[in-house]
C-alpha cells in the first residue's frame, strides 16, 4: 500500500469502529473486552507470522522497548479512555482525544527533533476548530463539575498513553524492528497488561454469546486492531507522527457521514461547518509543500 491507501484505510476502518464498540458494551465489562479484542487480534498476528515464517525473535532490549509499546498503546490508552467514557459522553472523549495530534507535535519535537512545517499547526488548528463546531450542540450546555473534570483529566492521561506508543512505534521504526511482528508482541504486551488491571479490580471474566457481541468483537480484532494499527503504524513511520495522527480527527467525519446512512442522523449548520473545517484541514496536513505554500502565501505588494 501507498501512503494514500494506508490513510484512507485506517481512517475508513477506525471511522466505523464506533458502530462495533457499542455492541461492546453492556454484559461484558469493557476491561475484559479489550483482553478478548486484542488477545485475539495477537493470536491472528502469531498465526500470520508463523504461516509466512517471519523471525520472531528479538533480543530482550527490544523486548522491553514492545512491552513499554504495548502497554501504552494497547492497554493503559483504552483503560484510561474507557474509564473517562463513566464520566462524560462521547463527544468530550473525541475532542479530547483528538488533542493527540497536537501531543504528537510537541512529542515528536522533544523525542526526535523533528522540525513542524507552518501547514501541519495550521492543518492542525483548523481540524480542532472542526470537531469541536461538530460536536458543540452535544457540549453547548455543558457544565464543569468534577466528575466532567475527572472525565477529561482520564481522557487526556489516555491520549498521553497512546502519544507515547506513537513515539515509540517510531523508535521501533528506527530500530528496523518489522511492524507486524512488533504489532504481535506488542498486543500480547498490552493484553497481559489489560488481565491484570482486570484481576486487580475485581472484574469477572465474562463471555457475551449475542451475535453482535461476537461479530464486533471479531470486525473490532480483525479489522481494527490488525489491519487498522498495522496500516497506521506503517503510515505513522512513512509521514511522521503528526501527520498521521490527523486521521483521528477524521474519525469523527467518517463516524458522523456513516450515522448519517445507519440511523438517520440530521445534518445542521454546525455539522456542516464542522465537517468542511475538518476536510480543509486535511488537505493542508497532508496536501504537498507547494500547494501548501500557496495557500500560507501572503498577498503580493505592488510598488509606487
Amino acid at each position: 500500500m501507498n501512503n494514500t491507501a494506508l490513510y484512507l484505510t485506517t481512517v475508513l476502518i477506525w471511522g466505523s469502529t464506533w458502530i462495533a464498540i457499542n455492541y461492546q458494551l453492556g454484559d461484558v465489562a469493557p476491561e475484559v473486552s479489550l483482553v478478548y479484542r486484542f488477545g485475539l487480534a495477537a493470536i491472528v498476528l502469531f498465526v500470520y507470522c508463523k504461516w509466512r515464517k517471519l523471525d520472531l525473535s528479538l533480543d530482550m532490549k527490544s523486548h522491553f522497548q514492545l512491552i513499554c509499546f504495548g502497554v501504552m498503546l494497547f492497554g493503559a490508552n483504552y483503560y484510561f479512555l474507557y474509564l473517562a467514557q463513566s464520566h462524560i459522553n462521547s463527544a468530550l472523549t473525541c475532542i479530547a482525544f483528538s488533542t493527540i495530534m497536537l501531543m504528537n507535535i510537541v512529542n515528536t519535537r522533544i523525542w526526535f527533533n523533528t522540525k513542524i512545517s507552518k501547514q501541519t499547526y495550521l492543518g492542525g488548528a483548523l481540524g480542532l476548530i472542526g470537531i469541536v463546531t461538530l460536536f458543540w450542540p452535544q457540549i453547548e450546555h455543558l457544565s464543569l463539575t468534577d466528575t466532567t473534570l475527572l472525565g477529561l483529566g482520564l481522557c487526556l492521561i489516555g491520549t498521553m498513553c497512546a502519544s507515547a506508543g506513537n513515539m515509540i512505534s517510531i523508535a521501533n521504526k528506527n530500530k528496523q524492528l518489522p511492524v507486524v511482528q512488533s504489532n504481535a508482541w506488542g498486543m500480547l504486551y498490552g493484553t497481559l497488561f489489560m488481565a491484570l488491571m482486570a484481576m486487580i479490580q475485581g472484574v469477572e471474566f465474562t463471555m457475551s454469546t449475542t451475535p453482535e457481541y461476537i461479530v464486533s468483537l471479531l470486525y473490532l480484532s480483525l479489522f481494527g486492531s490488525v489491519i487498522g494499527f498495522g496500516c497506521y503504524l506503517t503510515l505513522l513511520g512513512n509521514i511522521g507522527a503528526h501527520k498521521a495522527s490527523y486521521s483521528t480527527i477524521m474519525f469523527p467525519a467518517v463516524a458522523v457521514v456513516i450515522s448519517t446512512f445507519v440511523e438517520g442522523f440530521e445534518w445542521n449548520s454546525y455539522t456542516v461547518f464542522g465537517f468542511v473545517t475538518i476536510m480543509i484541514g486535511n488537505l493542508v496536513v497532508l496536501a504537498k509543500p507547494k500547494f501548501s505554500e500557496k495557500l500560507l502565501a501572503k498577498p503580493a505588494t505592488t510598488q509606487s
